[in-house]
């Protein structure tokens, strides 16, 4: 489901949101995920080599705690990246004092923050906050929505998407932010999922890096890979169902979630008027069909033409020729929509008013057939236009 449908929220989960004078807007822009002294949790990080103050803390903390975790505070509007001691001191006086506030241990609360790189890290008003953020927390779906909009920077909406098992005995809800420097591995995004089964921090691992595989792994908008990149996954054991006992189930649903999010933020991409589905087929393995799709994703040439809705399959082929995969150009072919403009590498005759109509829907269909096996993936993209340029060259200013 996504945010305009109905929100299932699991069961040992508060929200909260506030103003704290970090964005310049006056938007609100501290926001407070509580949860029970149960709580296990598992997450991945950017791979990004430079890396935010909360995610060198929560990644340690998580490693140390057996996955326990009592509150995810995040603030949006700085990122506390290349903020140095000070940062990484900032970013633990932040666990210390809500661990104060809960009588809990400061790495059992996990930070997150997005915002400008390089920007001293308002220690103050943050922990000046918190006791007002932990007193206005509640378990209603505006709570919810309130903290799923306190974390955005330059997204036009919130994303949400939620499912519930069919027993109807649990369920899984995620809230994500994310709309340029999107490359995951992961992307300038965060996104929080939370669940009332009971699991293991491993449990949760193994599933989340799954379902991260087939969602956040298969998107790009830009290219550029984050410093702050979270995707953390929350169980409570709050509806008593234990995990293994509904392990397929809440496989597909975590998957679901997870794909709709990822989905919801390629659609809101900065200046994004197109979204590509992009279909690499018939590759060797799924890692070569990845690179070929990276690399016609994120070509620029390929990107304005998208934009233009100009059928220029010339400069997919190239992108595809340049992978980095062996690939025999003689059995390359690319479709747009239905039509195969190219066969072999060589020109096919299709109607260009078509193929132009097309890429000039909100959504439209790419697709690569390589000639050299039987895999293939969906990744999903977007065109680059002139308020990408606009946003992003004007963000720190």
């Amino acid at each position: 489901m996504n945010g305009s449908d109905r929100i299932f929220l699991p069961k040992g989960f508060q929200f909260s949101a506030i103003t704290a004078g970090i964005k310049a807007s006056g938007k609100p822009d501290l926001a407070l995920i509580l949860a029970g002294a149960s709580t296990r949790g598992a997450a991945l990080f950017t791979r990004n080599l430079v890396v935010a103050a909360p995610v060198e803390v929560g990644r340690s903390s998580l490693a140390r705690n057996s996955g326990r975790v009592r509150a995810v505070v995040v603030n949006s509007g700085n990122a506390n990246c290349a903020t140095g001691p000070a940062g990484l001191r900032g970013c633990n006086n932040v666990c210390a004092e809500m661990g104060k506030l809960l009588k809990a241990k400061a790495s059992e609360i996990f930070p997150s923050s997005t915002g400008i790189i390089g920007v001293p890290f308002p220690t103050e008003k943050v922990t000046s906050h918190l006791q007002p953020l932990l007193a206005t927390a509640g378990a209603s779906v505006e709570h919810f929505r309130h903290f799923a909009d306190a974390i955005l920077t330059t997204d036009t909406r919130p994303k949400v998407a939620s499912a519930s098992l069919r027993s109807r005995a649990a369920c899984i809800t995620g809230v994500a932010k994310g709309s340029g420097m999107i490359h995951p591995q992961l992307a300038t995004m965060l996104v929080y999922v939370i669940t009332d089964v009971a699991a293991t921090a491993n449990e949760l691992k193994a599933l989340l890096r799954e379902a991260c595989n087939e969602s956040f792994n298969v998107i790009s908008v830009d290219g550029d890979t984050s410093t702050n990149d979270t995707v953390l996954l929350l169980a409570s054991g709050e509806s008593g169902v234990a995990l293994r006992a509904v392990r397929k189930e809440f496989r597909a649903a975590l998957s679901d979630v997870c794909r709709s999010l990822a989905k919801q933020i390629v659609s809101d991409g900065e200046g994004v008027q197109h979204v590509v589905h992009l279909h690499v087929e018939q590759a060797r393995n799924r890692t070569e069909a990845l690179q070929v799709a990276r690399s016609i994703a994120h070509s620029l040439l390929v990107k304005t033409a998208w934009a233009g809705a100009d059928p220029n399959w010339g400069r997919i082929l190239a992108a595809a020729g340049r992978s980095g995969v062996n690939l025999d150009p003689k059995k390359v072919s690319v479709d747009i929509g239905e039509q195969t403009v190219c066969k072999g590498s060589v020109a096919c005759q299709f109607d260009e008013r078509k193929a132009h109509d097309h890429l000039a829907q909100a959504e439209c269909t790419i697709r690569v057939r390589l000639g050299r096996g039987k895999i293939g993936l969906e990744f999903l993209t977007t065109d680059l236009t002139a308020d990408y340029v606009r946003i992003n060259a004007d963000y720190s200013t």
